[in-house]
């Protein structure tokens, strides 16, 4: 089975993605390709303190849907379990959710917070633990317009630290040209021209930021200096410097929500920015059931 680590930064993410992994309408009874997902809660062996990372502890089995669930439990001989980790809103740090899904893949949905020191962190804490196949770096995000319009998907080729390296009389030097470094990590060319086209996405460089751009200025600094970019967000470059560290690939997935500019929040469409990114990782899922056992 490929294992799956999708890394957010905040929880409203996390939830889009899992309501396209575990859906709500359960699939006909009988039916030998679906597997439905069996939630078990438990309580946590002992209270939970400040900074303690889980509040509350669940378990999530798949089992065939010919075979009825019984009451919440562990799951049984030949499932696939995890701990799902609950915390106060705002919590970080805690371990993934995980989702069980039908085929070959499974995945793991982790809330690491905002910005690239929290995605490196989080997702390199989440490599160190359990073994995974793939990581992808996934949640909303700006794009350069007019190429990724709010609504939109962008995958990533190319995930870019676009604010790592130095400013000099002579213009912006990324960190490879002052010998310290990378600034770019390149997923896996066909995992990205096939996850784009499941998910009539954009396939461009997304760019990873520390500061949010809130100018045309800086948006068209930005857009001159990497004049394909797709997206710009905050955590796919942490997360890949992680995946790079335990040589697993990544994959960045934005849904946009605001075009990359002026500070303008009466414009930003969150709302369909994360139903862009229910709906495509719904698509994703087949994909990754191909790569996993073809990849």
């Amino acid at each position: 089975m490929l294992s799956v680590l999708v890394v957010t930064a905040v929880q409203a993410e996390a939830d889009a993605i899992t309501t396209a992994l575990a859906p709500a309408t359960p699939p006909a009874p009988g039916d030998p390709a679906v597997t439905t997902p069996v939630l078990a809660t438990a309580a946590p062996a002992s209270p939970a303190g400040r900074g303690d990372p889980a509040a509350t502890a669940a378990t999530v089995a798949t089992q065939a849907p010919a075979t009825p669930a019984g009451p919440p439990g562990p799951a049984g001989p030949g499932s696939h379990t995890a701990p799902v980790a609950t915390g106060a809103p705002g919590h970080r740090g805690g371990a993934p959710e995980v989702t069980a899904v039908s085929g070959t893949v499974s995945f793991e949905v982790l809330v690491v917070g905002v910005g690239p020191a929290a995605a490196a962190a989080g997702t390199a804490t989440a490599l160190a633990t359990a073994p995974y196949d793939l990581v992808v770096s996934a949640g909303i995000g700006g794009g350069f317009q007019p190429a990724a319009p709010p609504g939109s998907l962008v995958v990533a080729d190319a995930i870019v630290a676009a604010d790592l390296g130095a400013e000099t009389p002579d213009g912006y030097l990324p960190v490879e040209a002052l010998g310290f470094g990378r600034s770019v990590h390149l997923p896996p060319p066909d995992l990205t021209a096939h996850a784009a086209q499941a998910l009539d996405a954009l396939i461009a460089p997304v760019l990873t930021v520390s500061t949010v751009t809130g100018t045309a200025d800086r948006a068209a600094e930005l857009a001159a200096r990497h004049p394909r970019a797709g997206a710009e967000a905050m955590e796919g470059f942490g997360v890949a410097e992680a995946a790079a560290l335990h040589a697993v690939p990544v994959l960045e997935i934005r849904a946009i929500s605001n075009a990359v500019g002026p500070r303008d929040r009466a414009a930003w469409r969150i709302g369909d920015a994360l139903a862009a990114l229910t709906e495509g990782f719904g698509k994703l899922v087949p994909v990754l059931n191909g790569w996993g056992d073809h990849g």
